[in-house]
């Protein structure tokens, strides 16, 4: 087995990969760590996630790591309804406004740089051909950038193809 730092990483969004847009209400309602705390924290669209993803992730092995734009709000809001411990967090440098290939998604470089060589993956619903182009010419170690169905959420087809890739490692 091998140690947490040599760990593959996991970068996650929220939107899309764990918040699926297609389906109005599609699991039991999320636990709360306090039963006083309304499920949906004043957002609706929290009634969507899947109070059993959480462990599903843990079980692949990565360390885990918040990749979206809920920031630290990922950890007080997500993460304790689908049972994930506080993650790291990427924070995004203001890299919208730099030059990169056209169709280079914003988020590309600064996991790139944060997986510093690393074994990497990651889960978004907006990764296109020019990231994937663009990590592999960029990145010296193995990446999967995986594109999962903003409809349906992370699904057993996406985290088949998650542990297979994770199994095809060589050993680090």
């Amino acid at each position: 087995m091998t140690s947490a730092a040599e760990r593959p990483l996991l970068f996650l969004d929220v939107d899309g990969p764990l918040i699926p847009f297609g389906s109005s209400y599609a699991h039991p309602p999320a636990a709360t760590a306090d039963a006083s705390t309304p499920v949906d924290q004043g957002n609706p669209l929290l009634k969507r996630l899947d109070p059993g993803i959480g462990a599903r992730l843990m079980a692949l092995g990565c360390h885990l790591i918040w990749a979206s734009t809920w920031m630290e709000e990922a950890n007080e809001t997500v993460a304790p309804l689908i049972g994930l411990p506080k993650l790291p967090v990427v924070q995004w440098p203001d890299v919208r406004a730099e030059k990169g290939p056209r169709g280079l998604h914003w988020k590309a470089r600064p996991l790139v740089e944060w997986a510093d060589g690393r074994p990497f993956i990651w889960v978004d619903d907006e990764i296109s051909a020019m990231d994937r182009q663009w990590v592999a010419a960029s990145h010296p170690g193995p990446s999967l950038l995986h594109h999962v169905d903003p409809t349906k959420g992370l699904d057993d087809a996406d985290f088949s193809t998650l542990a297979g890739w994770l199994h095809a490692l060589p050993p680090r």
